[in-house]
C-alpha cells in the first residue's frame, strides 16, 4: 500500500512536471496534437467528459469536446501516463530538431520563413512545406516583419517564393478555430485588422517585388499578385481563388486589380466562381509575367533575377514609384473596404458552415 501511494505521488509529480514542460515548449505542436493534450489533461484531472455538447457554430469548443469525449471512460491514471509520454515525445523531438544544423541558414527571428539576403536580392521563402505553405497568423506577422526589414536593407529587389511543391495554399483554416476570450466577434475584428495591415505592406513596399510561383497558389497568395511588379511561374503552378466556396469574398485589392489586369468578365470567373487557372492561362490574362518549364524554372528565373539585381537600385525604386504612386491611396481604401466586408463574412452562418464542411471533408481524407 505504501509503495503504491509513492508510485501515485511520483506519477502526479511527473504529470505536473509535464504540464510545466508544455508551457516551455518553443515549437508549436500543431492543433491536432494540442487537442490530444487538452483531452488527456481534462481526463487526467476531471475524469470522463462531463460538459454539455457545444453548438455547431462554436468550432473550437466543439473540437475540444469531441477530443475529450473520444477518451470515454479511460481511467485518470492512464490519461496522466499518456499525457506524460506524449509531452516527453514532443520535448525530445524538439530538442533533436534543435540539435540538427539547418541546411537553409535562416536569418534569426523567423520560424515560418527562410529569409536570406545575397547578390542584391532579399529572398523571403514560405517555410511550411508539409502544410503546403498555408499561412498561419504567425506567418502573416513574420512576412510583415520580413518586408519591413527588406524595405530598409541594402538589397535592390525582393523575392517571395515557397519551399517544396506548393507556392502557398492560402489561409490555414485552423486560424478560424483559435477563438480569443472575446469570442468570434473579437476574432473577426482582429483578423480584419491583421489582413488590412498585411496587404498594406505590399501596397507600400518601395522596391521591385517579384513573386516566384514554384507551384500551386491558392487564396490570398493569388489575390496579392496584382500588387507585385513581376510574377514568374513554373508551368506546374495553378491559380485558385475559391472564395464563394468558403462563403468569403476577395481580398488583397483583387476586387480592383483583377478586373484592371484581365477585364471584368475573366476576373469574375476567378473571384466569384472560383475558376482555377493554369500558369499559361494566368499568363495569357496578364496576371503572370512569364511561364517557365518546371525542370529549368529555378535556374532560368534566378539567372534573370541576379541580372536585375545589378541594375541601379535608386532608378528602379523611382520608376516603381512613378508606376504605383498614382493609385496608392485608392489601393489603401480598397484594402480597407475588402477587409471590412470580410469581417462581416467571417461572422455569417454561411461562411461558418462552409468552413466547417471544408474542415470535416479534409478530416475524412
Amino acid at each position: 500500500m505504501h509503495m503504491s501511494r509513492t508510485a501515485m505521488r511520483a506519477s502526479q509529480k511527473d504529470f505536473e512536471s509535464a504540464v510545466n514542460q508544455m508551457k516551455l515548449l518553443k515549437k508549436d505542436p500543431g492543433n491536432e496534437m494540442k487537442l490530444k493534450l487538452y483531452a488527456l489533461y481534462k481526463q487526467a484531472t476531471e475524469g470522463p467528459c462531463n460538459m454539455p455538447k457545444p453548438g455547431m457554430l462554436d468550432l473550437i469548443s466543439k473540437a475540444k469536446w469531441d477530443a475529450w469525449s473520444a477518451l470515454g471512460s479511460q481511467p485518470k491514471e492512464t490519461a496522466k501516463q499518456n499525457y506524460v509520454e506524449l509531452v516527453s515525445s514532443l520535448s525530445s523531438s524538439t530538442s533533436c530538431s534543435q540539435g540538427k544544423p539547418d541546411a537553409d541558414s535562416k536569418q534569426p527571428g523567423y520560424e515560418t520563413l527562410v529569409v536570406t539576403s545575397e547578390d542584391g536580392i532579399t529572398k523571403i521563402m514560405l517555410n511550411r512545406p508539409t502544410k503546403k505553405n498555408a499561412i498561419t497568423t504567425q506567418m502573416y506577422q513574420e512576412i510583415m516583419l520580413a518586408l519591413e526589414a527588406a524595405a530598409k536593407d541594402d538589397s535592390a529587389i525582393t523575392v517571395l517564393t515557397g519551399k517544396g511543391d506548393y507556392y502557398c495554399s492560402g489561409n490555414d483554416l485552423n486560424n478560424f478555430t483559435d477563438i480569443p476570450p472575446g469570442g468570434v466577434e473579437e476574432k473577426a475584428k482582429n483578423s480584419a485588422i491583421l489582413l488590412r495591415d498585411f496587404v498594406g505592406c505590399f501596397i507600400d513596399f518601395p522596391k521591385p517585388l517579384i513573386a516566384v510561383v514554384n507551384g500551386p497558389a491558392v487564396g490570398i497568395s493569388v489575390t496579392l499578385l496584382g500588387l507585385f511588379d513581376i510574377v514568374y511561374a513554373s508551368d506546374r503552378a495553378t491559380f485558385h481563388t475559391p472564395f464563394s466556396h468558403l462563403g468569403q469574398s476577395p481580398e488583397g485589392c483583387s476586387s480592383y486589380m483583377f478586373p484592371k489586369i484581365m477585364g471584368s468578365a475573366k476576373a469574375a470567373e476567378m473571384l466569384i466562381f472560383g475558376k482555377k487557372l493554369t500558369a499559361r492561362e494566368a499568363c495569357a490574362q496578364g496576371l503572370v509575367t512569364e511561364v517557365f518549364p518546371d525542370s529549368t524554372f529555378q535556374k532560368e528565373v534566378w539567372t534573370r533575377l541576379k541580372a536585375y539585381s545589378k541594375l541601379p537600385p535608386n532608378a528602379m525604386r523611382i520608376s516603381k514609384q512613378l508606376i504605383r504612386n498614382v493609385e496608392k491611396e485608392k489601393l489603401h481604401a480598397i484594402n480597407s473596404e475588402e477587409s471590412s466586408v470580410l469581417q462581416g463574412r467571417w461572422l455569417s452562418d454561411e461562411c461558418t458552415n462552409a468552413i466547417m464542411n471544408f474542415l470535416s471533408r479534409k478530416a475524412k481524407l
